[in-house]
C-alpha cells in the first residue's frame, strides 16, 4: 500500500523494511544445502508418535504434535535424554563453568551476549585453560550482542587463545535493539555429550546471588546433544567457513534417560516457520493447560487466537510476564494487546523485580518448550533461534515447580485493570503497538 500512495519513496521504504526481502538475504546467508550432511549424532532409533503414549498414558492425547513436529522441523524426536533444570541465581554459570572445566577433547560456544565483565572474564579464562589442555575451543558470538560491553570480548577470548568468530557483523549503531538477522541461540556442548541450553547469555547480570536477575538454563545429556552440535556446527561452517567433524565432535551417544526431546532450530530462512508452528500445536492439543513463562510477549493474531480457542475450550491458560521489564518500547506494545488474551479468559500474571529473562512452556503437564525463542516477532520471524521439545512428565513438573515458584512473586492482572489505564498511557502503547513487527 505504501509503494502505491507514495511514489518513489514508498518503493524505497519497501526495499530498506519488506520482510520478505529479509527472509530472502537470510536463505541466501544460511547453509541449508548443508543440513543434514554434518555427521548423524546417534544410531539410536527415532522415536515415533506412539512412543509419547507408551512412556506416559496420560500424554497419549500429544501423538498428533510428535507428527506435526515430525512434518516441519525435519529433525527426529529422540528417546534416551536428561534434562537438568538450572536457575541463575544458583547453579546456572557455576554447572557451565565446571563443565567446561572438564572438557577433554572439544567445546563449542553460541552466545547471543557475552559481555566483557567479571562473568564474562569468568568465562575466557575457564576457556582458555581448556585450550591449553588441549582442548579444541569454538567460541561464536552475535556481532550485535558482542558490542553490549566495550572493549568486546573478543579481543580478550583471543588472547587467551580461543578461536572465536562474530556472527554476521553489522554496522549497525551500538545496541540497537532492532537489528535484523540476529543469532539469538544459546548453545554450549562439551565433549560432545553434555550440552547446555536456554535462555541465558553471559553477562554479570546473571551472576549467583540475590539480586540477581532471574532465569533458566538447562544441562542436557543424551542422543539430543547431537542436534544442539549439529545447529552451531552449521552456525560455525557458515561464519568461520570450517566444517566440524569426526569423533571430537560427533560420538556415540547412548541413551541416559526417559526424556524425548527434539531441537528446533528457527530462522527466518526456514520455509515453515517451524516454532510458531509447533507453538500452534501445542496450543491445539492441549486439553488441561497451558503455562507460559516469557519476557516479551508479541504474539501475532494467530498465536493470539489460538491461546484464545484454548481457553474457551477450557484449558487453564496462564502466562507469565515480568512487571518491569528491560525494554520500554517492548512492553508498551505488550500491554496494548494483553486484552485480547484477557477477554476470552486466559490469566495473566505480573512478576515481581528483579527482571524475569526465563522462556517456558508447560503443556498438560507432559510437554516441555525450552529454548532461546521468545513470544514475539523478533524471535519467530527475524532471528535465528534454538528450542527443545521434550515429553516428560517429571520434567514437566519440575518446571511447573518453577512456574509455582515464580508465581509465588507475582499478582494477576484483571481486564478491568487493563482497560482502567489512562488515555494517554493507552494511546502511548497502541502507537507503540504498530511497530510489533518489528520489536
Amino acid at each position: 500500500g505504501v509503494a502505491w500512495l507514495v511514489p518513489v519513496l514508498g518503493a524505497v521504504l519497501y526495499l530498506l523494511l519488506g520482510i520478505n526481502r529479509i527472509r530472502r538475504r537470510a536463505r541466501s546467508l544460511t547453509l541449508r544445502q548443508e543440513h543434514g550432511r554434518f555427521p548423524p549424532s546417534v544410531g539410536v532409533a527415532p522415536a515415533d508418535a506412539d512412543a509419547v503414549g507408551g512412556a506416559w498414558p496420560v500424554a497419549a492425547h500429544l501423538a498428533p504434535l510428535v507428527r506435526l513436529g515430525n512434518a516441519v522441523v525435519h529433525r527426529p524426536l529422540l528417546p534416551g535424554n536428561h534434562v537438568t533444570v538450572l536457575e541463575s541465581r544458583t547453579n546456572a554459570y557455576p554447572a557451565m563453568l565446571e563443565a567446561i572445566e572438564g572438557a577433554r577433547v572439544s567445546l563449542s560456544l553460541c552466545t547471543y551476549i557475552f559481555d566483557n565483565d567479571a562473568m564474562g572474564r569468568r568465562f575466557v579464562e575457564a576457556l582458555g585453560a581448556a585450550v591449553k589442555r588441549g582442548v579444541e575451543v569454538r567460541v561464536l558470538v552475535d556481532a550485535v550482542g558482542s558490542r553490549y560491553t566495550w572493549p568486546p570480548i573478543l579481543g580478550r577470548l583471543r588472547r587467551a587463545g580461543v578461536r572465536c568468530a562474530r556472527f554476521l557483523p553489522s554496522l549497525m549503531p551500538y545496541r540497537l535493539p532492532f537489528a535484523n538477522l540476529r543469532n539469538h541461540r544459546k548453545i554450549m556442548v562439551v565433549d560432545g555429550r553434555v550440552g547446555f541450553t536456554g535462555g541465558m547469555n553471559i553477562r554479570q547480570h546473571f551472576a549467583p546471588g540475590e539480586h540477581a536477575a532471574r532465569d533458566v538454563h538447562f544441562r542436557v545429556e543424551g542422543p539430543v546433544v547431537g542436534q544442539l552440535q549439529e545447529t552451531f556446527a552449521e552456525d560455525w561452517a557458515f561464519t568461520a567457513h570450517e566444517r566440524l567433524s569426526g569423533e571430537a565432535w560427533f560420538p556415540e551417544l547412548s541413551p541416559v534417560g526417559p526424556t524425548l526431546a527434539r531441537g528446533i532450530a528457527e530462522g527466518p530462512d526456514e520455509d515453515f516457520d517451524p516454532l510458531r508452528t509447533v507453538l500452534m500445536g501445542a496450543l491445539a492439543t492441549a486439553r488441561t493447560s497451558v503455562r507460559i513463562v516469557t519476557p516479551y510477549f508479541l504474539p501475532d493474531a494467530g498465536l493470539i487466537n489460538a491461546l484464545a480457542v484454548a481457553a474457551l475450550r477450557g484449558v487453564r491458560v496462564e502466562v507469565l510476564l515480568p512487571e518491569k521489564g528491560n525494554l520500554p518500547v517492548v512492553q508498551w506494545a505488550s500491554s496494548a494487546q494483553l486484552w485480547q488474551v484477557l477477554r476470552p479468559g486466559c490469566r495473566v500474571f505480573l512478576t515481581a523485580p528483579p527482571f524475569d529473562h526465563t522462556k517456558l512452556m508447560v503443556v498438560d503437564g507432559a510437554w516441555s518448550f525450552i529454548g532461546s525463542a521468545n513470544w514475539d516477532p523478533r524471535s519467530l520471524r527475524l532471528n535465528f533461534e534454538f528450542n527443545v521439545e521434550c515429553y516428560d512428565t517429571e520434567l514437566a513438573r519440575r518446571l511447573e515447580a518453577v512456574i509455582d515458584e515464580r508465581l509465588t512473586h507475582a499478582r494477576p492482572l484483571t481486564l478491568e485493570e487493563a482497560d482502567a489505564r489512562p488515555l494517554p498511557i493507552r494511546l502511548r502503547d497502541g502507537l507503540a503497538r504498530l511497530l510489533s513487527p518489528y520489536l
